[in-house]
């Protein structure tokens, strides 16, 4: 399997908990499409304490991966948006 683009995207996008509007991260993406997976090494601001769960309401928005090679965070449906 191919690694992805090791250069990071211009693009950087807010992540916010859907259930609380917390702030998440700030994550360099890249392409138009819906956010379904965050690779840990273009995540430029984490403002979570424990990975994978809101700092506020403490529910859990993704699960840790290993995707083509390179960590990940996994991100189930509906727990996040961006902007």
């Amino acid at each position: 399997m191919a690694k992805p683009n090791s250069k990071a995207p211009k693009k950087s996008v807010d992540i916010f908990c859907a259930k609380c509007k917390a702030q998440l991260f700030k994550y360099k993406k890249g392409g138009k499409g819906a956010l379904v997976k965050c690779f840990k090494s273009r995540i430029t601001k984490d403002f979570t304490q424990t990975p994978c769960t809101c700092p506020s309401c403490q529910q859990v928005f993704a699960r840790e991966f290993l995707i083509r090679g390179m960590p990940a965070f996994k991100m189930i449906g509906g727990k996040v948006w961006f902007k």
